[in-house]
């Protein structure tokens, strides 16, 4: 959500900017910009475009060098798209240029202050009101400046800004949206996301909330918003550009739904312990004591991090035995829940830096709760703030809409319900059993992913749908609520999700020719109570895609998956339904990896 680069150095600044920008359009926006200086000249030079980072291009004068710059793709909350309203943000002397992730909460008052004031706003966004408040400020240095501006600032912010008086620096700032240093030779850049910096350097500096840096070329420091001075060794990235390309795929979602089984083979890599029936998982930081002291399992997430909790809810009940449920964090963090002592929660999330589960975390950390984080991103802000957690290794996604990172989601999460299994009562069969059942994983995603043809096949027989509803029990459920997702996401088809049992109270009335139902069928102990509520729909003139382990009778179309072991099964069912979902959108002509009014990483309310 929302993009910053910048650099300071001795490279032509604006190609830089442009590519970097572009390594950020998976994050979602609506228009883009940027800001040079020279030290020479001492002037800044700005252009902005509403729409596609090439729109921004194209706009880019021939005479338009500079060392040192940041740009910025915004995705709009305070004010529409439109040039105007892009960043960066100037002051009327064009000495004050400001890029800004996040929300200002108390912009409206802020910005009735200052044009009381005499200020006089070119915009409709928060962002600007930053930029009048650097600019006025009678401080000395810029990060003085910058450091009283966010003194009066209420909300979230990943900011970079520049001013013509202090050509030498770019000083930057972070509180709930991430900010990235990249250590170059002689050289820095900013950004809000790895991506935008690993084709010119693997050294990074993760800023915490509440700490700023100043850029040079030569040198940066880091401080925090009261000026003192904080110690940070650059770490190395362990992804690379190539990792960001398409890779002969006309999509990035196309791609990432192809390298699920490597991505699966490298989170099971190393972590299982064949000896004991059970896995290592290190960081946990979690000895044996503390995890038979668990009473409770409570797990955070938003959207499809919230789908994978629910299964790995469901995991760590059947095989752990603890009681475990799943929650939005959005909702979690504003009920004023109970903290209980026995309770562990686990914080889910792909980037690292979802913010209402950041929020989340940070507030039941200040309850004293023991906060667990299963995220994809080495360093992230989650990642830093809990007691410790599993690296789900997927790998780089760049598409909006995540699927490899959901599947290697589910499966830390297998692996953390075997490890705690065996720690409490799961007996050394039902260890070895899962252990099995884990390593086939990768070879029948790949059965799977061979399947494409056919469900290209039937994503077109169903694309004409105005709406669909996804129905699956107990390990099926949160299998449907993801598969309805996918499709509302990419294909802007209504879609939604019901227990198979619910189906009698209420949603049955919805039932006709007009309304595909995909139903998700294992074949578990409840093959017969799912087979009933295809009758149900059947005799109701519905029209049925099944996914399943054998052909269903009653549905028009079946999707036949491999079988695995009952309590693994729900990872394998939801891989064809990313292909369905893709396909459906193919067929009517979508932007999938950019669906509208959608950002990867939703570092906001």
């Amino acid at each position: 959500m929302c993009g910053i680069v910048g650099y300071i150095g001795k490279r032509d600044v604006a190609p830089l900017l442009l590519e970097g920008l572009q390594r950020l359009e998976y994050r979602g926006y609506d228009s883009a910009g940027m800001v040079v200086n020279t030290p020479k000249s001492g002037a800044l030079k700005m252009v902005k475009a509403k729409g596609r980072v090439r729109d921004l291009e194209a706009r880019v004068p021939k005479r338009f060098a500079g060392t040192t710059g940041i740009a910025h793709t915004r995705w709009a909350t305070h004010g529409a798209p439109s040039d105007v309203n892009s960043h960066p943000h100037l002051d009327p002397e064009n000495k004050v240029a400001v890029v800004h992730n996040g929300i200002v909460d108390n912009a409206a008052e802020l910005r009735a202050k200052l044009e009381a004031e005499g200020v006089v706003f070119a915009s409709e966004t928060d962002t600007e009101v930053i930029t009048h408040l650097i600019a006025r400020s009678l401080a000395d240095s810029l990060e003085e400046k910058v450091r009283e501006a966010l003194k009066v600032i209420e909300g979230t912010y990943g900011i970079a800004v520049m001013h013509a008086d202090f050509a030498d620096r770019i000083v930057v700032a972070r509180n709930g949206s991430p900010v990235i240093l990249g250590i170059g030779e002689k050289e820095m850049l900013v950004a809000s996301d790895v991506a935008a910096l690993i084709a010119h350097t693997r050294q990074v500096v993760t800023l915490n909330d509440g700490e700023m840096a100043t850029l040079k070329a030569d040198d940066f420091r880091t401080y925090t918003t009261s000026g003192t001075l904080t110690n940070t060794t650059p770490e190395t990235v362990e992804w690379e550009a190539a990792s960001y390309d398409m890779g002969g795929h006309d999509t990035y979602m196309h791609k990432e739904m192809s390298e699920q089984a490597e991505a699966v083979d490298r989170v099971l890599r190393g972590r299982i312990d064949d000896r004991f029936s059970t896995v290592h998982l290190g960081g946990l930081n979690l000895d044996a004591r503390e995890a038979r002291g668990v009473r409770r399992i409570k797990i955070l997430g938003c959207g499809t991090s919230y789908h994978a909790g629910l299964i790995g809810a469901g995991l760590i009940e059947e095989l752990a035995r603890i009681p475990a449920d799943a929650e939005p964090a959005s909702e979690f963090r504003y009920r004023n829940p109970v903290v209980d002592p026995d309770t562990l929660y686990i914080a889910v999330s792909q980037s690292g830096e979802t913010y209402d589960v950041l929020a989340a975390v940070q507030e039941l950390k200040r309850k004293g709760a023991r906060v667990l984080g299963v995220v994809n991103v080495v360093g992230s802000a989650i990642a830093r703030e809990a007691d410790g957690g599993t690296y789900v290794h997927a790998g780089p996604e760049v598409c909006v809409v995540s699927t490899k990172c959901f599947t290697n989601t589910v499966v830390a999460f297998a692996l953390l319900a075997l490890h705690l299994g065996r720690i409490r009562d799961l007996s050394v069969a039902d260890g070895k059993r899962i252990i099995e059942g884990l390593r086939k994983l990768p070879g029948q995603i790949e059965e799977i992913l061979a399947m494409e043809p056919e469900i290209e096949k039937l994503a077109k027989e169903y694309a004409g749908a105005q709406s669909m509803m996804f129905i699956g029990r107990v390990r099926g459920y949160p299998v449907a609520l993801e598969a309805s997702l996918k499709l509302k996401e990419i294909s802007y088809i209504h879609a939604e999700a019901y227990p198979a049992s619910e189906l009698k109270h209420g949603p049955l009335a919805l039932i006709e020719p007009a309304l595909p139902t995909v139903a998700i069928v294992p074949n578990d102990d409840l093959l017969e109570k799912n087979r009933a509520a295809l009758e149900e729909i059947k005799a109701r003139s519905g029209r049925i895609l099944a996914v399943a382990h054998q052909n269903q009778e009653k549905a028009d179309h079946t999707i036949v998956v491999p079988k695995n072991e009952n309590e693994l099964d729900p990872i394998l069912m939801g891989i064809p339904l990313q292909l369905f979902a893709y396909h459906t959108a193919l067929a009517m002509g979508r932007d999938i990896d950019k669906p509208r009014n959608l950002a990867k990483s939703v570092t906001v309310e």
